[in-house]
């Protein structure tokens, strides 16, 4: 029996999706669906909410919970990431309240900045032990990753894990209905080109019938801009750069230096940028899983309808072959000729029997090129960090963080970097 195996399955809101759509499609019948997580309460409560799901749509998948990892993995033709290594508490309180002693503040810091490069250097050896045990007990399967930070995990699990490796995330598919939603426009009929770096991908085209319509796009948002709204970050960065981009205003305020600044606290209010807001967003999950639980977990009669998420139709696209076109995040293989090729980029990639093939992009505007060679410095450097367990390139990679290198001196962010090392304690092996 084909497997599939979640590792990170306690994520249950998330597991439903995937899974979900995994038991509503017809070329995936018969599947063991594996489930893995530390949590042993929240992996039964996944557990029995997909067997909810599974009487309620007929499918004939196997719902089976594991509490060893290696034999959740052990045959598996497709493997699903969703981990958090270290949690809100206390990993992402840290994250966020010794930067604020030193005047660096956050939204999401799930990416780059400091919260991110320090949440991708808990989260690596966790993500090479997976390898391990995938290259031992699974070798030849797909990785589907969709924890954070996307670029940089994504990057290690191919290059230093030697696990075939796709980074999947939701902002591709959002993006264009999202924009044109909030500028009114209709997306009947609409081409579209997205491609660059996670959370930093750019629509490079959007046309109707032969006609360009960044033009009317750029008129729209210039009009949004006098009222306040939740995307003012993105539509500055395309009135000023040329191109949207495909992540949030929430996640761009912090991911560029021109937003959140000390000595400019009136940008805030300017681009009502929500700072702190991972953390109010945690809390209120966390609250709001309470309540939520009852409902999902004992409810005989809980019913699923196939979400947008990617796994399930990259799953059947390989099963049926019968082709699908994602975003995903993948090697730079030569494929955005103008970024470097240690770097992972975020191209359209067509699927099919044959796997994952991703599309050759050539040269962005330099412009773009040049914003993302700003992450991909840090996301290089954190990587460099983690493979050779040297302290140095910790600061390195926070010294040419955009926004870090910003607001504090070369010392101040080498007394962050040590304070915050010291804060996680196990959570980090030692650095020399």
């Amino acid at each position: 029996m084909p497997k599939i195996t979640f590792i990170g399955a306690g994520s249950s809101v998330f597991a439903k999706n995937i899974l979900g759509d995994v038991m509503q499609t017809p070329a995936l019948q018969g599947f063991e669906i594996a489930l893995f997580d530390i949590d042993a309460e929240r992996l039964l409560d996944s557990e029995q909410m997909l067997l909810n799901i599974k009487k309620t749509s007929e499918s004939t998948c196997q719902i089976k919970a594991y509490t060893d990892r290696k034999e959740a993995l052990r045959g598996a033709k497709y493997i699903v990431n969703a981990i958090q290594v270290g949690g809100y508490d206390p990993c992402t309180i840290t994250d966020f309240e010794i930067p604020k002693k030193y005047g660096l503040r956050q939204t999401i810091a799930d990416t780059v900045g400091i919260g991110g490069i320090f949440r991708n250097l808990r989260t690596i050896p966790v993500m090479l032990d997976f390898a391990r045990d995938i290259n031992e007990v699974c070798p030849d399967a797909l990785f589907l990753n969709y924890t954070n930070p996307m670029a940089v995990l994504t990057n290690v699990m191919n290059t230093y894990g030697g696990v075939k490796t796709v980074g999947l995330c939701h902002s591709v598919q959002v993006c264009v209905p999202h924009l044109f939603d909030h500028l009114g426009m209709d997306t009947t009929g609409v081409k579209y080109k997205i491609a660059g770096i996670n959370h930093m991908a750019w629509l490079l085209e959007a046309s109707k019938d032969g006609v360009d319509l960044y033009p009317e796009i750029k008129r729209r948002a210039a009009e949004k801009q006098l009222e306040k709204h939740n995307d003012m970050v993105r539509y500055e960065l395309m009135l000023k750069f040329g191109y949207y981009i495909t992540e949030s205003s929430e996640h761009n305020a912090e991911y560029h230096p021109y937003f959140i600044k000390r000595n400019y606290p009136e940008l805030i209010e300017r681009f009502n940028i929500p700072l702190d807001e991972y953390p109010r967003r945690c809390v209120n999950q966390i609250e709001g899983w309470k309540s939520m639980r009852e409902s999902l977990i004992n409810d005989s009669n809980l019913e699923h309808c196939r979400s947008h998420e990617y796994a399930s139709y990259i799953l059947e696209a390989i099963e049926s072959n019968n082709p699908f076109k994602i975003g995903g995040n993948v090697m730079n293989t030569g494929l955005i000729t103008n970024l470097p090729k240690e770097a992972c980029v975020e191209v359209p990639c067509l699927v099919d029997a044959n796997g994952v093939t991703p599309t050759y992009v050539g040269d962005l505007p330099p412009q773009l090129a040049a914003l993302n060679r700003t992450n991909i410095n840090t996301q290089l450097l954190t990587i460099e960090a983690a493979i050779t367990g040297k302290r140095d390139h910790i600061y390195h990679a926070a010294m040419l963080d955009p926004h870090t290198s910003a607001e504090l001196s070369m010392d101040d962010i080498v007394s962050l970097c040590d304070e915050l090392i010291e804060a996680h304690g196990n959570w980090l092996p030692s650095y020399k």
